[in-house]
């Protein structure tokens, strides 16, 4: 299973970014897709997460309202929609692929890592 992260990028406060990631290596029923991010420093921690079938998606309480997870089955992409970019979203973005039904923001279920995407938001 291969994940590939992009559309990261420099933007100002109240901008907006999407962010793409790209499945490949195995067909994708069956697993949960979530978005984590990282600051140097600090653990890395969930951001978003939907399930195969696309009607479950959970956010953290930090991006609720603002960013928006989708997934496009035919293309196996997981989107992650940004708006209202505040400072403190700046983060090495990762997307992960977990081998199960339920959604879940443990990391720990999460077996497949893409490469990371930074998004740096300027004030």
């Amino acid at each position: 299973v291969q994940l590939q992260a992009s559309g990261g990028g420099l933007v100002q406060a109240g901008d907006s970014l999407r962010l793409s990631c790209a499945a490949s290596g195995r067909t994708f029923s069956n697993y949960v897709m979530g978005w984590f991010r990282q600051v140097p420093g600090k653990e890395r921690e969930f951001v978003a997460v939907i399930n195969w079938r696309g009607d479950i998606t959970y956010y953290s309480d930090s991006v609720k309202g603002r960013f928006a997870i989708s997934s496009d089955n035919a293309k196996n992409t997981v989107d992650l929609q940004m708006n209202s970019l505040k400072p403190e979203d700046t983060a090495v973005y990762y997307c992960a692929a977990a081998r199960r039904v339920g959604i879940t923001t443990d990391r720990s279920q999460y077996a497949y890592w893409g490469q990371g995407t930074q998004v740096t938001v300027s004030s």
